[in-house]
């Protein structure tokens, strides 16, 4: 899938280096984004709300060090940090081990879009982004339709942007938009993998007919599909005794066949035309070195035959070998 930006087929998700679950350095967060070019990455995802800021701060200045033109890199709006005097002394109630000196506001209007946007550039460093994705407006439909759309069109005209798009945990309504809208790609968290596939019913073909690149991400659902253990996250709550069950099983097949469960959990998003890169988060710069490696590795055909016969996947799900690099 070719639209008209060249983003590698494993990309970097930064929600880590926001913190996400623990804390990580500066150095790590360097080294990490460090790692992840020398591996050939050139794709970058972020968000203002990884961190309350502190992901795009620490993202753009790691990749100070590089061409511009070089990588891809997309942040997203629709959540306006606004500071909080009253919160330092506290810590953000939203998955990241940060103080909480910013809260989050909702806003998918187009002065919320020009704000978050020119936030981020400031906070990053940057001039420019190149993808900017509406972030998770579940309960926000219509605003986000009557007022981000437009304002992300309107950049993406005037050159500010070069793709715009949506970035969500669901499928439904990113096909929606995609009816709606004249999107160049949209982001899908944890819809399309190993455990779950209900981007296939309608966005992934809708994604092909219209040609929307797709950014898989949330590929390990969270972590159960990395650890597949009681107590692993599925997104990003403890995963139910069923989901352990489930994962467990594919695990078994896996091994049956040589393949370590988060190998095949790159591998499966990387095989359909729509998916232009799966983008994997990493805390270190050995994840990153691990998560590489797993993209690389070829899966037989017969793994997928027999997770499908096993009720273990959709029989529509397209399968070939391996994340192409």
């Amino acid at each position: 899938m070719n639209f008209g930006l060249n983003v590698t087929r494993l990309g970097l998700g930064c929600a880590q280096l926001g913190n996400l679950y623990h804390a990580i350095s500066d150095d790590t967060a360097r080294a990490t984004v460090a790692t992840a070019w020398d591996a050939g990455i050139r794709y970058f995802d972020t968000a203002p709300h990884y961190g309350l800021g502190l992901s795009e701060r620490r993202l753009g200045a790691a990749l100070s060090a590089y061409p511009r033109d070089e990588f891809v890199l997309s942040t997203k709006v629709g959540r306006v940090l606004e500071p909080d005097p009253d919160g330092v002394s506290q810590r953000d109630t939203q998955g990241f081990d940060v103080p909480a000196s910013f809260r989050r506001r909702w806003d998918f209007s187009r002065d919320g879009v020009l704000r978050s946007l020119e936030d981020s550039l400031t906070r990053m460093g940057l001039d420019r982004v190149d993808i900017a994705y509406i972030h998770d407006p579940d309960d926000h439909f219509a605003e986000a339709m009557a007022g981000a759309v437009p304002a992300l069109v309107e950049l993406r005209e005037q050159g500010v942007v070069r793709a715009i798009g949506v970035g969500m945990n669901q499928a439904e309504m990113l096909a929606e938009f995609i009816r709606r809208a004249d999107l160049d790609a949209v982001m899908v968290a944890g819809r399309y993998s190993l455990l779950n596939q209900p981007a296939l019913d309608e966005l992934l073909p809708l994604c092909v007919e219209r040609k929307v690149a797709v950014m898989a991400a949330g590929v390990f659902n969270g972590g159960i599909l990395a650890t597949h253990t009681p107590g692993a996250k599925y997104d990003y709550a403890d995963a139910p005794p069923e989901l352990v069950a489930r994962a467990e099983r594919i695990a078994a097949v896996c091994e049956k066949h040589g393949v370590e469960l988060p190998d095949a959990a790159i591998a499966l998003p990387s095989a359909h035309p729509a998916v232009a890169s799966v983008v994997v988060g990493a805390h270190s710069p050995d994840q990153v070195t691990v998560n590489v490696s797993r993209a690389r590795k070829p899966v037989p055909a017969a793994l997928w035959s027999e997770l499908i016969g096993a009720g273990l996947l959709r029989a529509d799900t397209v399968v070939e070998a391996g994340v192409r690099s």
